[in-house]
């Protein structure tokens, strides 16, 4: 039999005569896990290896989930699960914060899901080695009776457990999918939910017959039920392909006004680093290694320690998030040369120093620990009271993992501390502050969600207050969106033509040259003709989307030369709206004529653009191709087609009405003042 090791996450066969016992084939080990008594800790496979003696004993484990009475909201999901199951409905998304006990919800979800026929079976799926023997243990304590099984690396699962825990990689290596009957299936679940458009999940989801279905009615599958507490992509890649509703949400700033989060106290710090030249990778964020560049200097790491040592060498156990393994390597030293005790781990650790790393920390041996890559999801060290924010991000979703890591209640604090060392923010990096709403340049010292909620009705005041002073002094007539093109008193259109400003938010957030053409739309053309618009979407007020337009062949006797267009993408996230465009225009356009950075953008302007330019400008101002480049000529062209012309006339015409109106109305005033009646006057 498997019995479950204290030190580390080690397993022993335990057997009378040194065989292996019946559970597993001569090929194949396999992992059921047993639980021998209540007393006893759970056993969790994993593939053999010598125990790792801890250098304290390790505290006794915590009770199992079936003694434990479930917090309400949890009920409340599970609830919300149960619904949607019963009305029919298949695939079903969670997004629930991190530190909420998202395993212990969908562990209990298990056995209040009805068996079907002989389907009684639960797959649960998770991509990294911590979670698949996070959730083994959860299910080990909850069902006593059960078998669990583990399907990871070396350790093969004998597929006719009642509960499988498999790790995404392994299940989808060879043939080792093969062995889970679909039709002995009631159930799949998948941990981190925001990984399921990846094509291991998509080949797993295919198995199951858990894709490309319209109508459920009657299609016998298991149910699907995914849950992350960052259930939204930004690659592009759209999670309503695999998951049809999200049936329960619930944030953070809730879960930490009703105390079952810590409360955290948030402090900004200013960077010098350029990120100006750090390309965007297909994922959306930064890419890695010009960021490391970029951030590993001697002068920001020697900031980064000095902010450690004046606003959190009290805290006692402080995570620090790095870009990757050489930062790692140069911040722990640095630590280290100021007397710091501190540690690190890495995707390259191996395994077992890894385990004993993380179990020493969360004993609270050393007060330290850094990382790159390891600890942004699924990660429970309830410890943590400080979160040391290393390396800046453009993801919102990597931001709010890292800071969840801190969130966990522990009764030895009172509050986590997040320090962001943020960069240039003109390069669409996010950081603490965009959180709550505000402008992610806001610097704050030791803010607490009370005070960032303050700051933020405040900056929203001051916007009103502002946007009215605008509205009274016509100022502008468009509406403001970030990076919008507003028609502010502009002398003559081809002033506004050339005015670029509205490009460079977006433009922060892509590598593409997407062009500000007015009330909140921007364009990207391709070389044929056919392009990409994002704009306001008419369906909900602070909502965008994105369209993408096709022109049509020649021979086609159409009053519109272009075809109806398709939406490619829609949502409440301007920058996830970007992405998803981003993804759509890399596999629709060639890349040469989109990428901001190319180098004919930088050369002078050809005759024939010089030409259609100068057809909206007077004479006497005429344009040269040495004047502007063909980047920037393609630009203002790009606005002069897409409307730019006339919403600058409309715009003068309505200026031009208000301002008659305004005279004729001084006018009269001024006739009346001096006109005299004789007659009676009125009271």
């Amino acid at each position: 039999m498997f019995r479950y090791s204290p030190h580390g996450l080690a397993l022993r066969l335990l057997t009378g005569a040194g065989r292996v016992p019946s559970c597993t084939t001569p090929t194949r080990q396999a992992s059921r896990l047993h639980r021998r008594s209540p007393s006893s800790p759970p056993p969790v496979a994993v593939a053999p290896s010598p125990p790792i003696p801890p250098p304290k004993p390790r505290p006794p484990p915590s009770p199992p989930p079936s003694s434990i009475t479930l917090r309400e909201y949890q009920e409340e999901c599970i609830q919300a699960v149960l619904s949607y199951l019963e009305a029919g409905h298949k695939r079903l998304g969670v997004s629930l914060a991190t530190g909420s006990g998202k395993t212990v919800i969908f562990t209990h979800l298990i056995d209040r899901v009805p068996a079907v026929g002989n389907a009684s079976q639960t797959l649960i799926l998770a991509h990294r080695r911590e979670l698949v023997e996070q959730a083994a243990r959860h299910c080990a304590y909850a069902y006593p009776d059960k078998h669990v099984d583990i399907e990871m690396g070396k350790v093969h699962a004998s597929g006719a457990a009642d509960i499988t825990v498999a790790s995404i990689q392994s299940i989808t290596s060879g043939d080792r999918l093969a062995k889970f009957d679909p039709s002995r299936y009631k159930l799949v679940l998948v941990d981190e939910a925001h990984h399921i458009v990846g094509q291991t999940y998509l080949d797993v989801l295919e198995h199951f017959g858990l894709r490309h279905v319209a109508d459920w009615t009657g299609v016998t599958v298991p149910a699907l039920v995914g849950v992350s507490a960052t259930l939204s992509r930004f690659d592009g890649k759209r999670l309503g392909t695999v998951i049809d509703h999200i049936v329960y949400h619930r944030d953070y700033v809730d879960m930490i006004e009703e105390n079952w989060l810590t409360d955290v106290l948030f402090t900004t710090v200013e960077i010098k680093a350029d990120l100006t030249k750090v390309s965007t990778g297909a994922n959306g964020d930064f890419q890695t290694a010009a960021l490391s560049q970029a951030i590993n200097t001697n002068e920001t790491n020697d900031l980064v320690i000095r902010t450690w040592s004046a606003k959190a060498k009290g805290r006692n156990s402080t995570l620090v998030f790095c870009v990757d393994l050489s930062h790692v390597t140069n911040l722990t030293n640095n630590f280290r040369a100021c007397g710091v005790d501190a540690q690190f781990v890495t995707g390259d650790t191996p395994a077992k120093i890894r385990s004993a790393r993380i179990e020493a920390f969360r004993r609270g041996e050393f007060p330290v620990l850094l990382n790159c890559g390891v600890f942004t999801e699924g990660t429970d060290i309830p410890n943590i009271d400080c979160v040391l924010l290393a390396r800046p991000t453009k993801s919102r979703n990597l931001l709010v993992q890292m800071i969840g890591r801190g969130m966990r209640l522990h009764k030895d604090k009172e509050n986590c501390h997040v320090i962001d060392m943020v960069a240039a923010l003109s390069t669409g990096v996010v950081s603490t502050p965009t959180l709550f709403g505000l402008d992610p340049a806001e610097i704050v010292d030791l803010a607490d969600m009370k005070k960032m909620t303050e700051l933020k009705e405040r900056r929203e005041s001051e916007k009103q207050r502002e946007a009215q002073a605008a509205a009274v002094k016509q100022k502008t007539i468009a509406t403001k969106l970030p990076g919008t093109v507003t028609f502010t008193d502009y002398d003559s259109v081809h002033d506004l033509i050339a005015d670029g400003t509205g490009d460079q938010y977006i433009r922060n957030l892509s590598q593409n040259a997407w062009v500000g053409v007015g009330d909140g739309k921007y364009v990207l053309t391709g070389n044929n003709g056919n392009y990409l618009i994002i704009e306001p979407s008419d369906k909900s007020e602070g909502c965008f989307r994105a369209k993408c337009y096709w022109k049509l062949p020649a021979d086609k006797k159409v009053k519109s030369p272009y075809g109806t267009p398709r939406t490619i993408a829609e949502g409440e996230s301007f920058e996830h709206v970007v992405h998803a465009a981003d993804t759509y225009a890399a596999d629709a356009f060639e890349h040469m004529w989109i990428y901001k950075n190319q180098a004919w953008r930088r050369g002078p302007a050809s005759q024939a653009q010089v030409d259609f330019l100068n057809k909206f400008r007077p004479k006497e101002d005429a344009l040269k191709p040495s004047d502007l480049s063909k980047g920037k000529a393609g630009d203002m062209i790009t606005r002069i087609k897409h409307g730019v012309k006339g919403r600058f006339d409309k715009a003068s015409t309505k200026q031009r009405v208000a301002k008659r109106t305004k005279e004729r109305a001084e006018s009269l005033h001024q006739k009346l003042q001096g006109q005299v009646q004789v007659g009676p006057l009125n009271p």
